[in-house]
């Protein structure tokens, strides 16, 4: 297929590239970022900004994507501090990119929406239904965002489909989500032997290992839409508290040094998040099923951390 994917020069869209081009996938991306050393070969890189139609009409009319995955985002902690640019970015952009699929007929918009999108007052297990009154300006342009796509849907006939995505954890520097601190206690941890935690011990929130996101990515892609009952569905993996994350590494890095310093607002965003998402619906309906807990991604992403550490040492001076 033809494939656009927009922010991928983030989080997730570094690691989905690659999969995308070994599957043999021609594919473009839209990213306000420049080209990367390590983009894989095949792939077009357009550098632009997806508040700007034009530009974002532009690269969907010169590539005509079968599929877009749309990934661009400002995210939580740093949507708070500059909230206008969340907007922009997160709801415009998304607009701009549904309004670009509907007049060059791209096949179908995969959107990633976020538990940010939950607010407070939730059950301990979150249904794929319930009021969503977020906190955030990442949360409410999410849910704009998911509602916008449904419209798009309604309307038009877009085939829009979307995960709500819990923390996410791979062996790379946060990208400024305020669920990095699980993530920090194993690059700082193992970096440098310490980390203080921005959050409390019990703070407790959905996280998903990697790999066990971008497969969700592409099976839901790939699932037959009338098997869908649904456009956004909740996918699930870890539910564990901080301090739990915190006993995971240092059962693995002896003599590390992890400690918890609050910052108040950044504790209550996490106290308006789920602490565990209901994702029957996704397993009804596309065979979600994912493959890591805590214990497992533990060994796997401290392996690819000290990797990625000897990597990234100085040469030894001659």
């Amino acid at each position: 297929m033809k494939i656009l994917v927009t922010g991928a020069a983030g989080q997730v869209g570094t690691d989905l590239l690659p999969l995308l081009v070994e599957q043999g996938h021609e594919v473009t991306v839209f990213d306000i970022a420049r080209r990367p050393a390590g983009c894989p070969e095949p792939v077009t890189w357009v550098q632009g900004d997806i508040t700007g139609r034009p530009e974002v009409f532009d690269a969907v009319k010169a590539s005509r994507p079968d599929l877009i995955y749309h990934l661009a985002a400002i995210l939580s902690a740093r949507g708070e501090d500059m909230p206008h640019v969340a907007y922009r970015v997160n709801l415009d952009g998304t607009m701009n990119v549904l309004e670009a699929a509907r007049l060059f007929e791209t096949g179908q918009v995969f959107f990633a929406s976020t538990i940010a999108a939950f607010g407070p007052g939730l059950p301990d297990l979150v249904p794929n239904e319930i009021s969503m009154r977020p906190t955030t300006m990442y949360g409410v342009t999410k849910v704009a965002g998911e509602l916008l796509g449904e419209y798009y849907a309604r309307k038009f006939g877009l085939d829009f489909r979307g995960v709500r995505f819990p923390g996410l954890l791979n062996a790379g520097i946060p990208g400024g989500g305020t669920s990095d601190y699980a993530l920090f206690m194993y690059v700082e941890g193992l970096r440098t032997g310490s980390y203080a935690a921005f959050c409390e011990p019990h703070a407790m929130i959905p996280f998903m290992y990697m790999p066990d996101a971008l497969r969700a990515i592409l099976e839901l892609a790939e699932a037959p839409r009338e098997k869908l009952t649904r456009h956004v569905y909740n996918i699930a993996s870890i539910s564990a508290t901080a301090e739990e994350f915190a006993d995971a590494v240092r059962a693995r890095v002896p003599g590390v040094d992890l400690t918890f310093e609050p910052v108040p607002e950044l504790q209550a965003i996490l106290d308006s998040w789920p602490r565990a998402l209901d994702d029957t619906a996704a397993r009804e309906d596309w065979g979600w099923q994912p493959e890591y807990d805590l214990e497992a991604m533990s060994d796997d992403l401290i392996a690819k951390v000290k990797a990625l550490l000897v990597e990234d040492a100085p040469a030894p001076t001659p």
